[in-house]
């Protein structure tokens, strides 16, 4: 394979000016699917877009929505302005969806339990949510396929097993098959309702094949994969068996297998590890392509490219997760699994060029592959979705691509769950911000909190406490369209990993080395501190390390300090709420002399939150004044605040702890909400970095929670020059 990757993609069409013809897709809108729910609904139970597909004329999408037991609809007669059409009730719960002419052709399952499954393939009216049909499948449905000639509808049956019994593995009666119904007229013809059986075919739990997905080619074929069977099946239109093989395994290398030290480390490997592909896809008459997900003991964390006669044509292996780890998307806690976990594939052909789109469900990836050759894919580019990608619609019609994401956080007071819109445009690549692409070595990274700037471009980042046993300064050449992770230093004491770190803040000491702030939180034995690191990244023992003191210590709080700067011989951190002894809606800017070796601090008067909290997540001293990142804890449409705001640096004249501290005045430099929309996603919560060059050019990034329960994303932005325009 031909690994190209997005940030080469993206260096060569900025660098080359507009005029370059290359084409790529750019995300233009997020749909928060709770818009779909009815005046008086409680917004707050969980809803999730899960399979997905449009109308013959691309205008309106439908999707399957588990949680809700519904059908949602959004009008994308502007796609860069997705509208809510409402759901519509079903019987039982959704599972796929594809459309025919005005009718919805759904799975729905309404098993009572394991061993008593059932469920219907429904045809329902997408305008006025009439059931047209209702063809009973005589168990759990899962995929739904509708020929490309409309002739007829293929069903995946899955009846899955109880994961709960006999260790979750196989060999649970009873066994699933593929469902296949002849379409008349463009209706459902229950009556012609064929079951086949798949039974006796796969090597693993011959006696209980569990059906998981299928597509169907112009021939009238469909491709169905065992997932947990590890087998794929070709069958004919009419019920037929054409071929049946093994998905086979994969020899994984230079993988990170461990999720409990909380580092990145990609020196393991895994042999032998069994495809276990979940969604398929043709690609033409003789091949289809397969997203190795896993589930029972496998999963190889690529993808494939098969033919029908069971050869392979191409494997991905391990250059689709290590193209994901470059952009800093990895899910560390999902290394002892199936890592990125790529789920779900689709294809289709834009301009003429066929792609094939792999979804990582744990990576919140969307990766673009040219398959012009399927013997060698092209990855064009990666595409930040939403977090959790579980199905995909192609319009090329439209220069559309669309993704439903899945996982709604609400519980967790997280984003809520989005479909999102990409188009094919002649334009660069707007995603991703930053990569360790061309790094000397792969570089992995993630929850980027504190930043600083330095000379010729060069800004250094650090991460926080997600990665505690891998405490890092990243060091980004801004030179390079992407941003370009080119180095890292790994913070040590006594030559081993320092523990005990939450990096939320650095600065430069002026001689090669770094300030940086640690949050603390007391109950973890994580101090509140200062720590001096040296260029080599080593923590000197005692001599640096600064404990806060008595007067800070007896009113802490976990939220502790997010940011450091250095004004000559003092640094300034910022904590980021109220502590004990502070007023409503006024945190402390602490001092700390390093001559002197005394404590200060002033008040900062930050906004009321609208709803949840609002705190600081950096400081930066830049010229005469202070900066000052405030944000709310909220996210996508429900985020208020995130703003960057300057203080005179004549006013940060700390006063002793422990009594009444002069408040500072500011003055709002740059609400960055519109920032954060700027590329079609919704509002990331945790602005966190903040860097000012000499001439004033400022970049701010957003912390991605080391890919848990977040989208992975990170932004890593130029907002131009930030100094005050001169009188």
């Amino acid at each position: 394979m031909l690994l190209r990757s997005l940030c080469l993609t993206s260096a060569l069409a900025l660098t080359a000016g507009h005029a370059a013809a290359e084409m790529n897709f750019n995300r233009i809108a997020s749909f928060p699917v709770v818009k779909n729910m009815a005046a008086g609904e409680d917004t707050k139970r969980e809803t999730s877009p899960e399979i997905i597909a449009a109308t013959a004329d691309g205008m309106t999408l439908v999707y399957t929505d588990s949680p809700l037991g519904v059908l949602g609809r959004i009008d994308i007669t502007d796609p860069a302005n997705p509208k809510p059409l409402g759901n519509i009730a079903l019987s039982g719960e959704p599972t796929s969806v594809g459309v025919l002419g005005d009718f919805a052709i759904v799975g729905v399952n309404t098993s009572e339990s394991y061993t008593a499954p059932s469920g219907s393939l429904q045809a329902i009216n997408i305008k006025d949510g009439t059931v047209a049909a209702s063809c009973d499948l005589g168990g759990q449905p899962d995929s739904v396929a509708i020929a490309p000639d409309a002739s007829f509808v293929s069903v995946a049956i899955e009846n899955e097993r109880d994961e709960d019994l006999g260790d979750g593995r196989t060999g649970q009666i009873p066994a699933g098959m593929l469902a296949m119904v002849d379409l008349k007229d463009g209706a459902l013809a229950c009556d012609t309702l064929r079951l086949v059986d798949m039974t006796g075919l796969a090597e693993v739990s011959p006696e209980d094949p569990e059906p998981e997905y299928v597509s169907i080619n112009a021939l009238g074929e469909t491709v169905v994969t065992l997932q947990e069977n590890n087998h794929m099946v070709v069958a004919s239109k009419d019920g037929d068996i054409i071929s049946h093989f093994s998905a086979g395994a994969v020899d994984l290398e230079g993988i990170d297998a461990t999720d409990e030290r909380g580092a990145l480390i990609f020196t393991e490997s895994q042999a032998g590890r069994l495809r276990e592909p979940d969604a398929v896809v043709w690609i033409d008459d003789n091949h289809f392509a397969t997203a190795n997900e896993g589930d029972m003991d496998g999963g190889s964390r690529g993808w494939t490219i098969f033919h029908k006669d069971g050869t392979v044509v191409y494997e991905s292996g391990t250059d689709f997760e290590k193209a994901i780890i470059q952009i800093g998307h990895y899910p560390d806690k999902r290394s002892d699994s199936k890592g990125v976990e790529p789920e779900s594939v689709t294809f289709a052909t834009f301009n003429g060029t066929p792609y094939v789109f792999v979804g990582a469900e744990r990576a919140s990836v969307v990766g673009v592959y040219d398959v012009t050759n399927p013997a060698a894919p092209v990855l064009k580019q990666l595409l930040p979705s939403g977090v959790g990608p579980e199905g995909y619609v192609a319009i090329p019609e439209r220069n559309l691509l669309v993704s439903a994401n899945e996982k709604d956080l609400i519980e967790d007071k997280g984003a809520r769950a989005h479909v999102m819109l990409f188009e094919y445009q002649n334009a660069p690549a707007t995603y991703p911000h930053l990569t360790s692409e061309g790094a000397d070595e792969l570089i992995g990274w993630g929850a980027i909190s504190g930043m600083v700037a330095d000379k010729d471009g060069i800004v250094w980042a650090v991460n926080d406490s997600f990665y505690g046993f891998q405490p890092s300064i990243f060091k980004i050449d801004t030179n390079q369209t992407p941003a370009s992770i080119v180095d890292v230093i790994r913070v040590t004491r006594n030559g081993a990993p320092a523990q005990k770190l939450d990096l939320e803040g650095i600065t430069l000491d002026g001689k090669g080395g770094f300030y940086v702030a640690s949050e603390g939180r007391t109950e973890r034995l994580i101090p509140h501190a200062i720590y001096h690191v040296q260029a080599d990244g080593s923590i000197k023992n005692l001599k640096g390390e600064f404990g806060i003191p008595a007067e800070l210590a007896a009113v802490e709080k976990r939220f502790g300090f997010e940011g450091i700067t250095k004004i000559g011989d003092t640094l300034w951190m910022a904590v980021q709420r109220e502590w004990k002894d502070d007023p409503a809606d006024h945190v402390k800017l602490v001092s700390y002399n390093l001559e002197t070796k005394e404590w200060g601090a002033v008040h900062y008067p930050k906004a009321a939150p609208a709803t949840g909290w609002v705190g600081l997540s950096e400081i930066v001293a830049h010229g005469d004044w202070v900066y000052i990142v405030e944000r709310d804890n909220q996210h996508d449409h429900r985020a208020v605040t995130k703003k960057i705001y300057r203080v005179p640096a004549s006013e940060m004249v700390p006063a002793p702890l422990g009594g009444d501290l002069p408040v500072v005045s500011k003055v709002l430099v740059r609400d960055l909400l519109t920032d954060l929309t700027a590329t079609g996603g919704y509002v990331l919560d945790k602005v966190e970095g903040l860097a000012i060059f000499e001439d004033g050019t400022a970049y701010f990034s957003t912390d991605n929670d080391g890919v848990d329960d977040h989208s992975g994303e990170t932004m890593f932005v130029n907002i131009g020059n930030i100094e005050p325009a001169a009188n």
